[in-house]
């Protein structure tokens, strides 16, 4: 089955840093708008951030602009989220998935198991 698997992550203090990877497995992510989201116990999921196929265009959640950086290889087939200055907020599992018409509709259907983030005072 085509899938992703997310890794990267792990218990910081605020204020840390942590470097999440996405990769591809089944299939080739270089054709898709690739976007990070994330789940707190309790929420809803929300997107975090998006990137285009081209990785001409880059999307971020307000919440998260300016301390979080997406990037791709497509060589790698994996997508990674540059996590900085992180808060207790940021806290939740991230997954990523992929997404039509450039970043504009999510079109994920058999989510990953995402990769959990804690950051705690």
């Amino acid at each position: 089955q085509r899938h992703f698997v997310e890794s990267g992550g792990g218990l910081v203090q605020p204020g840390g840093s942590l470097r999440l990877s996405c990769v591809a497995a089944g299939f080739t992510l270089d054709i898709w708008a690739i976007g990070w989201f994330r789940q707190a116990p309790g929420k809803e999921r929300e997107r975090v951030s998006c990137i285009s196929a081209s990785t001409n265009d880059t999307h971020y959640a307000d919440s998260v602009k300016g301390r979080f950086t997406i990037s791709r290889d497509n060589a790698k087939n994996t997508v990674y989220l540059q996590m900085n200055s992180l808060k207790p907020e940021d806290t939740g599992v991230y997954y990523c998935a992929v997404h039509l018409l450039g970043c504009l509709i999510e079109a994920q259907d058999n989510w990953g198991q995402g990769t959990k983030v804690t950051v705690s005072s």
